[in-house]
């Protein structure tokens, strides 16, 4: 067994024996010397396996007490969609204050970022053109919900008030309003999901472990002529957050 997956084993044994009942919601566990001799692992091994399941939120560590059976946390549903009609905040802000919680983003910009491969072909330009890149981080709370890195084509927005996404009188109001003001009217949204795993980056901000289980999102935003104007990589955490698609229903008449 490969040294840096062989906590996730013993990780997977705790988490097993406790949905079992071997150790009730609010009972102390066992020392990790004692779990370190059990499984004939190291000290330092045992240590990130109890570590991986308190960072999942099964487990808790009382300062000065030991490690306790937490909990569970409560896995909220993040809805995507619902509000792309709606003027004003962003739809992560709209769909955080339905949830109770006080939206707040952190993001840096940088133009001129020559394209890749992969972007040129989502965006429908050559490999190298400028663009405008964004990496986001939101929180909910203080605490991180997701990450976020989007392109803009420079062809688009560069020499308008908003060329960098979140400077300027028309900052922090999301991507299909920004478009607007520019006269680049937003129609259609393509979102691609998949399973993926945490990189080491990924982990450290979304406070999570190297490995997890997260959900990724790959956005197109298009105009009226099917242009794509924007692409972006949403990073969500599967074990706090599940995702939910909206879709609207024209009535007869409407």
């Amino acid at each position: 067994m490969p040294r840096d997956k062989s906590y996730l084993k013993v990780a997977d044994e705790l988490r097993a024996r406790v949905k079992a009942g071997e150790w009730a919601i609010g009972d102390k566990l066992p020392s990790r010397a004692r779990f370190a001799k059990e499984f004939g692992v190291g000290p330092s091994v045992a240590q990130r396996a109890v570590e991986h399941l308190i960072v999942e939120g099964l487990l808790e560590g009382r300062s000065g007490s030991g490690t306790y059976v937490r909990k569970p946390r409560e896995r909220r549903r993040m809805v995507r969609s619902r509000h792309s009609d709606r003027r004003g905040p962003s739809p992560f802000a709209a769909n955080m204050k339905e949830l109770d919680h006080e939206a707040d983003w952190e993001c840096t910009s940088s133009a001129r970022i020559p394209a890749t491969d992969a972007i040129a072909e989502r965006l429908a330009i050559e490999p190298g053109d400028p663009c405008v890149v964004t990496d986001y981080e939101f929180l909910a709370d203080g605490m991180p919900v997701q990450l976020a890195k989007s392109w803009e084509p420079m062809a688009i927005t560069d020499g308008t008030p908003v060329l960098l996404p979140e400077m300027g009188p028309l900052g922090k109001i999301g991507v299909v309003e920004r478009m607007r003001a520019i006269g680049v009217d937003i129609v259609t949204g393509v979102e691609l999901v998949r399973p993926a795993r945490a990189t080491r980056e990924q982990a450290n901000l979304l406070g999570i472990s190297v490995g997890d289980l997260v959900i990724a999102i790959e956005r197109t935003y298009f105009d009226e002529a099917g242009r794509p104007v924007e692409t972006a990589d949403i990073i969500v955490p599967d074990i706090r957050w599940e995702i939910a698609y909206e879709i609207r229903v024209k009535r007869p008449g409407s």
